[in-house]
């Protein structure tokens, strides 16, 4: 009998935060070497955990990953961490998966590697996992995330979820204090910031993808209702769907900060609090998803590929390694309200679909 709902039913409630989930990287690890995996922790010095069955047979190397974090959100005003993203549900598919391959004996040649990445929601767990090795070896990656129904039909999958490239751009204007009633001594921090919110909003791209950029707070306190502010500071979320247009949006509004910034007589410094790059999948991959998914659920349950918004840090292992065929499909379990909302709740008896997705993708990969 399928272990799934008993994995799901315990992480659901040891919610932790990114690069903190320390109970549920724990149960994860013990849970693998119960199966009979060789088991590394702290990879990459974090929370990471891999798990490694070698068939001591010539093969590929499949790895299944999930992410394990759970979001933090202030709920009555205190500050608290809560699956609103379906990570623990994840963890629980591919840890279920591992457990019956090893009990099922499936692998027949190669390696099966089982991946458990800590902060996906940080943008830096699979940075962390790629730091820590975790991939080196790896020829197939496959993960997989649960989905609302106005993505992915309930009890669908989709083959491959097409993420867009994320990056977060804070820029910090420096202008010259000076007394209300003498404005032209000094360089308003303020007029900076909005000139450069006007600029960037004329910024430009191929207007056949799909992108957007725009401010996302904007921060500018003197402490003196008259007096010239001589700092400000303004954030910018930019999507888009490639990632070479990524690039050249970055460079394109980043140009025209600069240049409205100089208008005035301000400087400007840069930061990023954030990126991933968009999807970039390999057609040998999400054929072997969509044979699974057909095999095991049928063809009519086979969900077309989509495009999303929304980032995923999963992509930073194909950006590593661009040999490695990544795949990447949806579960459609009617995620409500929506993901990230803190009552996120779904219907948690498709996992074992997904679940049998993962054993299936194992038996044509290392069978």
């Amino acid at each position: 009998m399928s272990r799934l709902m008993e994995h799901f039913n315990y992480l659901h409630t040891i919610p932790e935060r990114g690069m903190e989930e320390f109970k549920t990287s724990e149960y994860l690890a013990d849970c693998l070497e119960q199966a009979g995996y060789e088991v590394t922790r702290h990879v990459g010095g974090k929370t990471g955990v891999v798990g490694v069955w070698d068939s001591g047979v010539p093969g590929p190397v499949l790895g299944l990953r999930a992410d394990m974090d759970a979001l933090t959100h202030i709920i009555d005003g205190v500050r608290c961490a809560r699956h609103t993203c379906g990570h623990d549900g994840h963890s629980s598919m591919v840890l279920t998966a591992a457990e019956e391959a090893k009990a099922q004996g499936l692998v027949k040649k190669g390696k099966l590697k089982i991946l458990f990445q800590p902060a996906e929601e940080l943008s830096t767990g699979a940075p962390s996992m790629i730091e820590g090795g975790a991939i080196d070896d790896v020829d197939i990656l496959i993960g997989a995330h649960i989905q609302p129904a106005a993505n992915v039909p309930t009890g669908c999958i989709t083959p491959a979820m097409y993420h867009a490239a994320q990056y977060m751009m804070t820029a910090h204007f420096h202008g010259t204090q000076a007394h209300g009633s003498r404005p032209h001594l000094g360089v308003n921090a303020i007029e900076a910031g909005s000139l450069t919110v006007q600029a960037v909003a004329m910024v430009h791209i191929d207007p056949n993808l799909s992108f957007s950029v725009k401010p996302t707070r904007f921060v500018c306190d003197n402490g003196a209702l008259n007096a010239i502010p001589p700092e400000a500071v303004v954030s910018w979320d930019m999507r888009c769907e490639e990632n070479p247009a990524m690039e050249e949006m970055k460079e394109k509004t980043t140009r025209a900060i600069r240049a409205a910034a100089d208008s005035v007589g301000a400087s400007v410094d840069f930061s990023c609090d954030g990126a991933v790059p968009a999807a970039e999948y390999s057609e040998d991959a999400i054929r072997l998803i969509s044979d699974a998914v057909t095999d095991v659920l049928g063809k009519d349950r086979l969900y077309h590929p989509i495009r999303l918004t929304g980032g995923e840090d999963f992509h930073y292992y194909i950006r590593h390694k661009p040999s490695l065929k990544a795949g990447y499909f949806g579960l459609g379990c009617d995620t409500y309200p929506g993901l990230h909302h803190p009552d996120m709740h779904f219907k948690t008896e498709y996992l074992e679909d997904g679940k049998n997705v993962f054993v299936d993708i194992v038996k044509k990969v290392l069978g």
